[in-house]
């Protein structure tokens, strides 16, 4: 194996490493224990599918800001929390059906990553729901509850875009983190 063969491959692997360790953690949670067996097993599991199911590359932006990162996980958890109250309550009022609608909300961030992020943070709040992309246009198609007038709708978008500036501060690169701060300033 040629030196440039070599380095290529351990570039490969070292991109690779965070989603093999990704699927080694989901393992073990589908599991429920962190035993040495459901390692070892969640490491066998890992290299079948990173082998069988060849995906495209993902490039990561090889920026993580810990702080960020931990205001992302503890606004997620409350959101998570008040999320769920908030469905509950609309759900046990018998009197007051709550409003719904389908949001478009146009994402400022041009990267796939970031949009699925963004995605995924939406849908696992209670009460809102990603329901169509528009990769082309960057738009996130949700179903919400408790719309009920103009100012809701725009609470709810405003959210959105709050989870993707959040997401961009905490794993986004210096281009992201550069427009975002062009787009603070004109705010």
């Amino acid at each position: 194996m040629s030196p440039e063969t070599r380095r290529t491959f351990w570039q490969s692997l070292w991109r690779q490493l965070p989603f093999f360790v990704w699927l080694i953690v989901v393992w073990m949670l589908l599991w429920g224990e962190f035993s040495a067996f459901s390692l070892v097993s969640g490491i066998v599991v890992a290299f079948v599918v990173t082998r069988i199911f060849l995906l495209p590359p993902v490039e990561l932006s090889g920026r993580v800001n810990v702080w960020y990162l931990a205001v992302l996980a503890v606004t997620f958890s409350v959101a998570v929390v008040a999320g769920s109250l908030q469905v509950t309550l609309q759900v046990l009022n018998p009197r007051r059906y709550p409003g719904t609608a389908i949001i478009g909300v146009q994402l400022e961030t041009d990267d796939d990553l970031i949009m699925t992020h963004v995605g995924v943070t939406a849908s696992l709040i209670p009460g809102s729901l990603v329901v169509q992309t528009d990769r082309a246009n960057r738009i996130l198609y949700l179903h919400v509850l408790g719309i009920d007038d103009d100012e809701s709708l725009r609470q709810a978008k405003a959210e959105v875009r709050r989870w993707e500036r959040r997401i961009v501060r905490a794993v986004g690169s210096r281009d992201q983190m550069d427009a975002l701060r062009r787009t603070e300033a004109t705010a």
